[in-house]
């Protein structure tokens, strides 16, 4: 199998040379502590009295985690290798950064590596005297049946309850409450995606798993997780409808709810795709009588060089909606 072609010096350097452009493109808004190059840090979150939301993950999903850093949004992410987990130490820092003395919020998608890991970070802050708390996020539904929500995995959806939680946090609400939001947030959160090529690691510059021309699966996770079905390759009509019936089905809504939407390019996959899916998608929500308050098109939570797409729909009410439009100024994501 040939190499793929990319813009990169050495693929075991790419994260970090990733993070220095990163810093320099938006020193305004992101800063590293000089010892702790993989926390990054908000300018203008933190600040004392406040609840640090502090997200993290692997690489290769920007702008997921590091361009959602910023006010109103996250306080400070982790950053891990290409699709691994960061160790505890960049969770220390990042939370130790970022800890304005009214706790700790850990937030990530549910992945064991993530959790070990965020896991040993909060007993270490929890030495210094620090309250750490985690919410998992699981908002992919192909990822576990209704009954076993707690196996899901976190995808896509992160965004929408990242900035949930983070516009708790803005208004100064206590620890308690913006756990208690985040975990709503996330019950109220549904992503189903669909990968039509693999993608390659800037390490081995090899497709880290196989799907043949002609071919779609859907369901697959942002790291190449199997999904639920293979087959050949449909129409970005009955793909839209094949994951909005799923979604639709789970979500029980009534006609008349607000909805927040994203459809999501998973890296290679372009606009003029995404908003063809888009088209689908507002054409099922306006049968079912649903209104869209919020839609966001574009690469928000990538798989590196992956062709494919998600859905993402946020089930708003009278308490999310306003944390969904609060303000928030980060690196790669503006609302407000």
């Amino acid at each position: 199998m040939s190499l793929t072609q990319k813009l990169i010096n050495d693929g075991n350097k790419a994260v970090d040379e990733m993070l220095r452009g990163i810093l320099a493109a938006h020193p305004d808004c992101l800063w590293s502590p000089e010892h702790a190059p993989r926390a990054v840090i908000a300018r203008h979150g933190p600040r004392k009295g406040k609840v640090a939301l502090v997200i993290g993950g692997g690489s290769g999903h920007e702008p997921t985690f590091v361009g959602l850093v910023g006010k109103g949004l996250a306080d400070a992410a982790a950053v891990g290798n290409v699709f691994a987990s960061p160790p505890p130490q960049p969770a220390v820092d990042a939370a130790m950064a970022a800890d304005g003395g009214a706790g700790v919020l850990f937030m990530y998608g549910n992945y064991a590596g993530d959790v070990m890991n965020f896991d040993m970070a909060a007993e270490l802050l929890e030495m210094e005297g620090i309250e750490a708390r985690t919410v998992l996020t699981t908002d992919d539904i192909a990822s576990a049946p209704v009954g076993q929500k707690a196996k899901r995995r976190g995808v896509a959806g992160n965004l929408f309850i990242f900035k949930a939680a983070g516009a708790a946090a803005d208004l100064m609400m206590p620890l308690d409450e913006v756990e208690r939001i985040a975990r709503h947030a996330n019950a109220r959160t549904y992503t189903m995606g669909v990968a039509l090529s693999s993608c390659s690691l800037p390490h081995t510059r090899k497709y880290n798993f196989d799907l043949p021309a002609g071919e779609m699966e859907i369901g697959m996770g942002i790291h190449g997780e199997p999904g639920i079905r293979r087959g050949p390759l449909k129409s970005a009509d009955e793909v839209a409808d094949e994951i909005m019936d799923a979604i639709l089905a789970e979500m029980s809504a009534a006609r008349g709810d607000r909805v927040a939407v994203l459809v999501n390019s998973l890296g290679a996959t372009p606009l003029m795709e995404l908003y063809i899916l888009f088209a689908r998608v507002s054409h099922r929500l306006e049968q079912a009588g649903l209104e869209i308050h919020l839609a966001l098109v574009g690469p928000y939570c990538t798989s590196l060089d992956m062709a494919g797409a998600s859905i993402t729909i946020m089930h708003l009410d009278d308490e999310l909606q306003p944390l969904i439009d609060h303000p928030c100024d980060c690196a790669m994501f503006r609302r407000g």
